[in-house]
């Protein structure tokens, strides 16, 4: 596995002389793209009512969830990134940490993966899904990833949502009766003057 892995990096990581205009579009896949992920969360929730805000706060839970095992796993089993490795050719700054597996790819199809697993938001979870690959594809072309610290994400990011999903009722529910308490508090005014929903 470990060879493949390899080749497959070699194979879509940048060479010595990219053009400029691919290498900055990558960089803002690999490095921006993700801020969309709670960006997209926290405009659904002020657009729709209480079933939704269900969907979008287990969605930002398996997310949070996929982060955390992201980060045990990279502690547990570090596995050193292409550059630390002398591999290939690396365009975007990273420390040297453990590669496996990706944090932002593990965010992002935790995401979608948790909306994707509801009948209502299952089309915004693909569009989210689907929106992580052009980042998988930045991160390896820029030299920070491997393709399996993609399939890792997907995998951890996956597992994540499913572990949710069946927890709903013991780790969803009360989180978010503390945000619609925390929503009606703050946002009062503007739920008065009906720019907000309540």
């Amino acid at each position: 596995m470990l060879a493949i892995d390899r080749a497959g990096f070699l194979l879509l990581n940048a060479g010595p002389h990219p053009a400029p205009v691919a290498v900055a579009i990558a960089t803002f896949l690999a490095r921006d793209l993700v801020w969309l992920v709670p960006a997209g969360l926290a405009l659904g929730w002020l657009r729709c009512g209480r079933g939704g805000r269900l969907a979008l706060v287990s969605a930002a839970v398996a997310g949070l969830a996929g982060l955390a095992a992201s980060l045990v796993i990279g502690w547990a089993w570090p596995v050193a990134r292409p550059f630390a490795q002398g591999l290939g050719h690396l365009y975007l700054a990273h420390a040297a940490d453990s590669s496996f597996p990706s944090d932002h790819l593990t965010l992002i199809w935790g995401v979608g993966a948790a909306l994707v697993l509801r009948g209502t938001t299952r089309r915004a979870g693909v569009v989210i899904a689907l929106a992580g690959l052009p980042v998988a594809w930045a991160r390896i072309y820029l030299g920070v990833h491997f393709p399996s610290d993609m399939a890792g994400a997907a995998a951890v990011g996956l597992a994540c949502a499913l572990i949710v999903r069946r927890g709903e009722g013991r780790v969803v529910a009360p989180v978010l009766r503390l945000m619609l308490r925390s929503h009606a508090v703050l946002l009062g005014p503007a739920i008065r003057r009906g720019w907000v929903r309540q």
